[in-house]
Order: C-alpha cells, then sequence, then structure tokens
C-alpha cells in the first residue's frame, strides 16, 4: 500500500510537471497528455499485478481450496461413519445367557438365552444390559409364576439402594409368548423388575409394557417349568427389604437365577 501510495504521487507530480512545461504548444501539449498516459498505465500495471493474484496464483489458491474443502467433506464423513457406526453398535442385539435352578422338589440345573433387541426398547434394553452388568440379577429368585400369564423376578438377592426410574418406551412390539418386559407400577416406573410372557398377551400393549427382548432356541421349555407352587405368595416388600434371606427361609423351593452375563 504505502509503494502505491508513492507511485501514485509520483504520476500526478509527472503530469503536472509536463502539463506545466508544455502550455505553449499543442505539440508539446499532445506529448505531455501521452507521457501523463503511459505514467499511468505503468502504475496501472504495477498496481494490478500487485495486489491482484496471477492466473497461476488463482489457480494454486482454487485447489489449496478445493483439498480444504474436500478435506473438510473427510472429516464431516468420517465424523458421520463414525457416529453412524456407533448408533448401529449401540443398536445391535445382544444376547443374555441365564443359568438356572429349577428348584421345585428336584432341584436341577438349565439355561435360557434371551436375545435383546434395542430397535424395540431402547431404554428397557440399556438399562437391561446395565443390570446383568452389575450383576443385579445373579442368585435371584423367580418370585411370581402365574402359568398361562407370566413369570416374574428382578428383585435382587440382597438388599440394594432403590434404583431411578427409568422413562417408559413406545411399545412397538407385542407381548407375545417368550417376549421379556419391564413390569411397571404407573407410567415411568421402569427399575429391575421383569417378566417373560407365558403367552400372548396382547392386551398388556394397551397398558404401555414395551418388550426389549425373546427367549430364544427352546429356552421357553425351561421357563414353563419354573417352580409355580407358591403363586403370587412371595411379598415383594419383604424381597426388597431382605432378599433371599427372607425368600430361603418361606420359599425354599423358588426357581432362581444362578447367573445372569452377555454372551
Amino acid at each position: 500500500q504505502e509503494e502505491l501510495f508513492w507511485l501514485k504521487n509520483k504520476s500526478i507530480n509527472s503530469i503536472d510537471f509536463l502539463l506545466m512545461r508544455c502550455t505553449m504548444s499543442t505539440q508539446r501539449q499532445t506529448y505531455a497528455l501521452v507521457c501523463a498516459l503511459l505514467v499511468v498505465c505503468l502504475v496501472s500495471t504495477r498496481y494490478y499485478s500487485t495486489f491482484l493474484p496471477s492466473p497461476s496464483t488463482l489457480e494454486a489458491s482454487e485447489t489449496v481450496e478445493g483439498r480444504r474443502r474436500l478435506m473438510s467433506l473427510g472429516a464431516v464423513a468420517t465424523l458421520g461413519s463414525s457416529q453412524s457406526g456407533s448408533a448401529k453398535a449401540a443398536d445391535a442385539d445382544f444376547d443374555v445367557v441365564m443359568d438356572i435352578n429349577l428348584g421345585g422338589d428336584s432341584p436341577s440345573q438349565a439355561s435360557i438365552k434371551i436375545r435383546v433387541h434395542p430397535e424395540w426398547a431402547p431404554i428397557g434394553a440399556a438399562q437391561f444390559k446395565k443390570l446383568i452388568e452389575q450383576g443385579w440379577y445373579d442368585d435371584a429368585g423367580v418370585f411370581r409364576v402365574v402359568p398361562g400369564f407370566v413369570a416374574q423376578f428382578g428383585l435382587p438377592a440382597k438388599p440394594q439402594a432403590k434404583l431411578d426410574n427409568i422413562r417408559d418406551d413406545p411399545v412397538k412390539v407385542s407381548n407375545k409368548r417368550g417376549t421379556i418386559v419391564f413390569a411397571t407400577a404407573g407410567p415411568n416406573t421402569r427399575t429391575s423388575q421383569l417378566f417373560i410372557n407365558y403367552k400372548d398377551n396382547a392386551f398388556l400393549d394397551r397398558q404401555g409394557f414395551a418388550p426389549f427382548g425373546e427367549v430364544v432356541d427352546d429356552g421357553m421349555e425351561v421357563v414353563d417349568k419354573f417352580f409355580a407352587g407358591y403363586g403370587e405368595s412371595p411379598n415383594q416388600g419383604q424381597i426388597t427389604n431382605s432378599g433371599n434371606t427372607y425368600l430361603d427361609a418361606k420359599f425354599p423351593k423358588l426357581t432362581k437365577i444362578v447367573k445372569a452375563k452377555i454372551e
């Protein structure tokens, strides 16, 4: 900019000088004008070559900008791909294996596999996974068995601090035989209690019970063998307060979940 200012001043001074010296003759005036135009052209050429990029510079600039845009798009695509991959990983089905002591008069061991479908009920699926990882269901009794309706469990073997409620999932899948569902005490009150449907209980759909998984393979043959002799007699409040101390003393034949783990 300083150079441009100097060139402008120089051209103006040159033009003034020439005009002052060439006032006596038309020929001299013409000469002066030609000289003035030459000076202006020189200044203009110097100005534009200094402050406008050359075609090669423009091409290089466009190339750099193009690369920047490609890099930006690549970063966005990578981020989108990463987020999409994370979402897919979070939504992927997973299996939980439960080793079971069937209880009753002649206790025997068995196992069931539960396939969890997060897309059915993502909040419930996440809660179930978290509790499995914490060992919440290990050694827990199946304290409510109503043949032709449900088998219910989920109160821990040892008293635990009260869990926070989780929000309800919308019901996307019907309560068919073999589906596993969180029990509730009303809207948005799910914590840890679960039940497995013994038959198609479609009326539960309208009440907001959202299945998040299902017993697969021949697992329902095992669930059908859960000890049902105590019906609905075990008191949930007593189980919450005393766990298996209460159940073992009052209901020693109950079916129990020995161990639950993600496969």
